[in-house]
């Protein structure tokens, strides 16, 4: 029924072999006007079903199939996801990785999305023509972790000073200061500035701003107040938590509250890491029609 949301996930049952892959399978019969929240993480989706997802962006612009995206793409909540009969698996990359991985440097993304054909040529058809023949989603899991994992040992890792400045954003959970880490890495702030914006895809301030976003989207999914989660997760007040996700998302926290984006996140992606041992479930619920963004 249309606006009814039921998603099959699935979950791997062991972590990659690559440190900040993590990866999540869906069957969706209806994806109806899924709203993209900004997440801090490189997405790539691998379609393989019948139907593939159209991603519809600002501007009329327009991608089907496979794709990668940016962290952070997604701000200003004009982004939307439809399709039917949608089968994919979808690999987060921590920036830290996402460049090996990818072949090219989230920055050259440019806070757009581009088609995986274009990154990996024919790559990209291969696995998606495997993915398809594969008779189960742990076999997919497994496919997919290899061709990761062969792209990440051929390519030259990230300086460690970014590697530990994105850490210490990750850890403190978008509360770090810029000038603090480019001081403890014994860097200038200019030269922080570019290393990390040309190696991870955004500049730090930008990281710092959405992590802090990403944390406090979810826990106001978890049914936080708005006001407990500005005080925690260092906003000024609460009218800072409202511009922020305003600028993020284009709507209000009670809106986000309620995202189905973000509802099904800790089913896919269980918080805590480990093995996973659940293989399947099945997220519905009845779905509201996207928020129109007040501007």
């Amino acid at each position: 029924m249309r606006g009814t949301a039921v998603w099959g996930v699935e979950c791997p049952q062991r972590p990659s072999q690559v440190a900040g892959v993590t990866m999540a399978g869906f069957r969706i019969p209806d994806l109806n006007e899924l709203r993209i929240v900004p997440h801090p993480a490189v997405t790539v989706l691998m379609d393989f079903g019948t139907g593939p997802p159209v991603l519809d962006g600002a501007a009329g612009r327009q991608q089907r199939g496979s794709m990668v995206a940016g962290p952070g793409f997604g701000s200003g909540g004009a982004v939307r996801v439809r399709g039917e009969n949608v089968e994919c698996l979808q690999v987060r990359l921590s920036p830290l990785v996402a460049r090996a991985v990818l072949g090219a440097s989230p920055a050259e993304l440019d806070g757009a999305v581009v088609s995986l054909d274009d990154l990996w040529g024919r790559e990209a058809s291969r696995i998606r023509e495997r993915l398809g023949d594969a008779s189960s989603w742990q076999e997919r899991f497994a496919l997919t972790d290899a061709l990761l994992a062969r792209r990440y040992s051929a390519a030259p890792p990230v300086d460690p000073e970014v590697a530990w400045a994105w850490h210490r954003i990750i850890g403190s959970r978008g509360l770090a200061r810029v000038d603090a880490l480019a001081s403890e890495v014994e860097w200038s702030r200019k030269r922080l500035w570019s290393r990390f914006r040309s190696q991870l895809g955004l500049p730090p301030k930008r990281a710092v701003t959405l992590v802090r976003f990403d944390h406090a989207a979810h826990r106001l999914v978890a049914g936080e107040a708005a006001a407990r989660v500005a005080a925690d997760a260092g906003y000024a007040d609460q009218s800072h938590l409202h511009r922020d996700i305003r600028t993020f998302t284009g709507a209000t926290p009670a809106t986000v509250a309620d995202e189905l984006f973000l509802a099904v996140d800790d089913l896919a992606w269980p918080r805590g890491g480990g093995r996973v041992t659940r293989n399947c479930a099945t997220f519905s619920r009845s779905a509201r029609p996207p928020a129109r963004a007040s501007r």
